[in-house]
């Protein structure tokens, strides 16, 4: 578990980004549309981003996992 998780929500651009570790990587495909890992070169999982955050409703809310290597 990282030391401190960092979360950005950007309203406008109704966009959820959660960071746990600072470092280089890439955005790769998850199980869901709306999310997006972010992964370092080995894998390892740096964050995530939500894409329609508040399309979630607790009647239809964002399930999916996100993957390391």
């Amino acid at each position: 578990m990282a030391d401190k998780v960092k979360v950005w929500f950007d309203a406008e651009a109704d966009f959820l980004e959660v960071t746990f570790r600072e470092g280089a990587g890439y955005l790769k495909e998850t199980g869901h549309d709306a999310v997006m890992g972010r992964v370092d070169a080995d894998g390892r999982i740096l964050g995530f981003t939500v894409l329609g955050v508040s399309r979630f409703t607790k009647a239809d809310p964002l399930d999916t996992e996100l993957l390391s290597a």
